[in-house]
């Protein structure tokens, strides 16, 4: 039965599914790390157990999104050895070295501090253990870096030379490394992780609102995540602007395939914003546009000329319907998060943050936001990469392993299963521990004396902590 389908299809099915599971907890775990080491910079600072608590609170989540993120990105990189060997062999000494890097330098420093971070407070001090937290989410921003120069390197090729045998040999690793596209990948992935933590930390906050569970509590994550989301959100599109316009010069096709322009236009080009791409006919089918729109965005001029896809062979266009709509996926939520972030400034200037359900209720439908952007944007680059795995070097079709298509199939439904259960019963768990934020310990502490911070957690503290011994 599977004779019928395609060995390179389903791989790029399995690697597709695997990496968009593996990639929510990453986007996570990023922003949660730095978000406590944030909580707990505030709390020596001001000596107030409220952040010590939401420390104790969010650390549980974070280690449980932490293990999730590296048992599924070591499925990740067996595929390389089963059903992407050939791309592995010709890519090794420039991919193999980088990938290495990221695991001495980034994984080895968080997992080195991570059960200091999680367990070491009452063993090493507060400043020690303060330090602890702050390499935990260095080093996430580190294996951010290591990883996105890897994949930037696959997007725009710098720095390498060819050996005989047909591998790629990098020449100049600084150019490898600070290659075209890196430093605009780097940072649109780092506030796509911040944007992604707020969102669901104001989720959180918003529920035990409306829900009125540790009125101070609540009140701190929510204000805190709206801050981020008013200040973050609008540095995300204007640094996603200059990703399209870098994305422009080094993967036209790609940008082509995102603004659906399959036709070229001399005289400035639309803007589109919905229509059904037609790849049989070449056309957007009940397109809604606005004239010349597309050319001041991209080239800042009306009356710019922008190519179309009519510029390129037909075997080396990208997928166009998919790369169209996740892009609008991705900036539509961003939209939204602005539009959430400025409505929460307005009820802060009001002095009803705290007091508004539709903002509180509105907050929580957009908790799973961040993720879906996140998948979005990566279906964007990754798919408008092809046919390509090295954009103008490698095609993904001579890349594959030779192996035969039920094997993929097999292993592809396996994935299917496993990761619905494991990661399922794991997403579970963590929302869960979402919905368990302890109470206030004393009724009055809205309006009482604010408890100073000291080494010896409150009583809510303390349950949080037993959680998160029993979550590692």
């Amino acid at each position: 039965m599977f004779e019928s389908l395609d060995a390179t299809l389903l791989a790029r099915i399995q690697f597709a599914f695997t990496v968009s599971f593996h990639i929510i907890f990453p986007a996570f775990s990023i922003g949660l790390a730095s978000y406590l080491a944030v909580l707990e910079a505030l709390w020596l600072w001001k000596k107030d157990q409220v952040y010590m608590d939401l420390f104790n609170f969010w650390k549980t989540i974070f280690a449980v999104a932490f293990g999730m993120g590296v048992v599924s990105g070591i499925v990740m990189s067996y595929q390389f050895g089963t059903n992407w060997s050939v791309f592995s062999d010709k890519a090794g000494p420039v991919i193999g070295p980088l990938m290495g890097y990221e695991v001495l330098t980034a994984f080895f420093l968080e997992a080195g501090f991570l059960g200091v971070m999680l367990f070491g407070l009452h063993r090493v001090g507060p400043k020690l253990h303060f330090l602890a937290t702050f390499m935990v989410a260095f080093g996430t921003l580190i294996s951010a870096t290591w990883i996105l120069a890897v994949n930037s390197w696959m997007q725009t090729p710098a720095g390498f030379g060819m050996n005989e045998a047909g591998q790629f040999i990098p020449l100049d690793w600084w150019k490898v490394i600070f290659n075209p596209s890196f430093p605009y990948r780097l940072v649109h992935m780092v506030l796509a992780a911040y944007l992604t933590t707020a969102f669901v930390v104001g989720a959180v906050g918003a529920w035990h609102l409306l829900k009125n569970t540790a009125p101070r509590r609540s009140r701190t994550m929510f204000s805190m995540a709206m801050w981020m989301a008013t200040i973050v959100a609008p540095i995300q599109i204007l640094a996603g602007d200059f990703h399209g316009l870098n994305t422009l010069e080094h993967q036209p096709a790609k940008v082509m395939a995102m603004e659906g322009h399959y036709q070229s236009h001399p005289d400035g080009a639309p803007l589109i914003l919905f229509g059904i791409p037609n790849t049989a006919e070449k056309r957007i089918d009940y397109a809604i546009e606005i004239p010349k729109l597309s050319s001041l965005i991209l080239k800042h001029d009306l009356n710019a000329p922008l190519a179309g896809l009519d510029t390129i062979p037909d075997n080396l266009h990208p997928p166009v319907a998919v790369v169209f709509w996740s892009f609008r996926v991705m900036v539509g939520i961003g939209f939204a998060m602005l539009g959430i972030g400025l409505w929460s400034l307005w009820c802060r200037y009001r002095g009803t943050l705290d007091s508004s359900d539709w903002l509180h209720r509105a907050a929580v439908l957009m908790g799973p936001a961040g993720f879906v952007a996140v998948l979005a944007g990566w279906i964007t680059t990754e798919v408008g990469r092809q046919p390509y795995t090295i954009y103008g070097q490698l095609l993904t079709a001579d890349s594959i392993s030779p192996v035969a298509t039920p094997a993929v199939a097999a292993s592809l439904i396996a994935f299917i299963i496993v990761y619905f259960l494991v990661f399922g019963a794991g997403t579970f768990y963590i929302l869960r521990l979402m919905k368990r934020l302890p109470r206030d310990p004393m009724p009055d502490l809205e309006d009482g004396p604010i408890r100073t911070a000291g080494i010896t957690p409150g009583p809510a503290s303390g349950h949080t902590h037993g959680s998160a011994h029993h979550g590692h």
